[in-house]
């Protein structure tokens, strides 16, 4: 069977996966796309036979063969795309976050375990990075001995007109709060920030660098760098402390020319270009699953567990103190 999407959200995101279903993976088309901007959707789906474009997402997700649905529009729009998904029981891929915050998150939870299984796979693409899988891998063995803390960096060359404070939390370090619980297998239970003076390429108002702090239940201390306007380029690296000995990614091992006395080597400007084999890999595995009839991958309590951090974080950005992650019971199905 070849799986009929529904793309919701035809933005640069959502555009990009357009482009990797028809193209790139294999098993799946995109039977539907739909988008508030009926003209960029239709720019989007041009030359794909058979996709039909929508300004509603419910037109689209009722649109003829669609099997399952990718959602890739803002996140206040992705609590009520997740429940009418669920409610036509439609697997479905959602972008992170989650929602927004925790509240929005528990409402997508509870609406899920009322179905009794699982349809939703939160798109935390680190996941499906060969050099974040290998870290993963050698932690989970403890070929290292036991983790004690992590350095986390996440660099951007420049951020959009629209980014807020906030933002640098919501949508930047909650892959830093999943990728720390994944590579850890531990929850976090703490944010401190520490925000220095910001930068003078920073946009007004925005505080940009900040220092982000999260403790764990296992007893590890994660610290992650937040530079969203570094100027040079799109930069992630994770370097793990171990009891044994450390393990570094993201250190750049592409190619590197060496003339007139300079070594040079190119910097991603952005996640599409860092990340591009693993969002194929994230989709592809995605689409495997869902033809097995199986949803894997992060569930909807890990997009809630990092809503709480962001939430957590936030709070601490304002008050400059350390704040508790506060969570949930973690329900049966996601266990």
């Amino acid at each position: 069977m070849t799986l009929g999407i529904a793309v919701i959200g035809t933005g640069r995101m959502g555009a990009d996966h357009v482009r990797r279903i028809d193209s790139v993976i294999g098993g799946a088309r995109v039977a539907a796309v739909a988008d508030l901007d009926a003209e960029r959707a239709g720019a989007v789906a041009a030359g794909i036979e058979g996709c039909s474009v929508h300004t509603d997402p419910a037109a689209a997700m009722s649109a003829p063969g669609v099997d399952a649905v990718l959602v890739a529009s803002s996140g206040p729009a992705h609590e009520a795309a997740l429940l009418d998904a669920f409610a036509r029981g439609l697997p479905v891929l959602c972008e992170k976050p989650l929602t927004p915050d925790p509240a929005g998150a528990l409402r997508v939870m509870a609406a899920e375990q009322r179905l009794g299984h699982r349809l939703a796979t939160v798109g935390f693409m680190r996941r499906y990075d060969r050099e974040y899988q290998e870290l993963q891998q050698i932690l989970e063995r403890g070929e290292l001995g036991r983790p004690l803390m992590l350095h986390c960096r996440h660099r951007n060359a420049a951020s959009p007109s629209f980014f807020t404070t906030e933002m640098l939390i919501r949508d930047s370090v909650v892959h830093e709060a999943d990728a720390t619980r994944w590579l850890l297998g531990q929850e976090i239970t703490s944010v401190q920030v520490l925000r220095p003076r910001p930068s003078s390429y920073a946009p007004a108002g925005l505080g940009d660098p900040q220092l982000v702090l999260f403790e764990t239940d296992g007893g590890a201390v994660v610290d992650v760098e937040i530079f969203v306007n570094c100027g040079f380029g799109y930069e992630v690296r994770c370097e793990a402390v171990c009891e044994r000995g450390t393990a570094s990614i993201g250190e750049g091992g592409g190619l590197v020319t060496r003339t007139e006395g300079r070594a040079a080597g190119a910097i991603p400007q952005d996640f599409t270009v860092r990340f591009a084999d693993a969002y194929d890999r994230e989709v592809q595995a995605w689409v495997d699953a869902t033809r097995r009839g199986r949803a894997e991958g992060a569930s909807v309590w890990d997009g809630y567990a990092a809503a709480t951090v962001c939430e957590a974080g936030v709070r601490a950005q304002r008050s400059g103190e350390r704040v508790r992650v506060e969570q949930t019971a973690r329900p049966a199905l996601y266990k």
